[in-house]
């Protein structure tokens, strides 16, 4: 078995129920090969860079999953099929990690990088 990681974009004028209920279809195909979802993060209903089938937006989720290939093939071949799916992306990763993405965290909890503000390290060469 391998890891992947599956970002999905529904359709935004679907319910979070029923992006939930479309969801838990592909959930099903995995799991009927045997394969174990390990993490699992919805992102919410986010602004898309670019309209893409007359869609401003798109509810996102994020799945961590152990399978084996034969379940992704499956599993991207229905996901072609749903009028509901925007777009997916499914990348082999080496090992999942348990942490929340970074779109999960709050903007609070980042940390902040004080090198860019500190401005004590400037030196001025007036001695031209």
């Amino acid at each position: 078995m391998a890891f992947y990681e599956s970002v999905i974009i529904g359709r935004q004028d679907l319910t979070p129920s029923q992006f939930e209920t479309l969801i838990d279809k592909f959930i099903s195909v995995i799991e009927s090969f045997k394969g174990e979802i390990k993490k699992k993060e919805h992102w919410g209903l986010r602004n898309l860079a670019y309209k893409i089938n007359k869609n401003r937006k798109g509810h996102y989720i994020l799945l961590n999953i152990d399978t084996n290939p034969e379940a992704i093939f499956e599993y991207e071949r229905l996901m072609r099929l749903d009028e509901d799916i925007i777009r997916f992306l499914t990348i082999k990763i080496n090992s999942i990690n348990e942490n929340p993405s970074p779109l999960m965290t709050n903007k609070s909890d980042r940390p902040k990088n004080e090198a860019i503000h500190d401005d004590s390290n400037l030196t001025l060469d007036t001695e031209k």
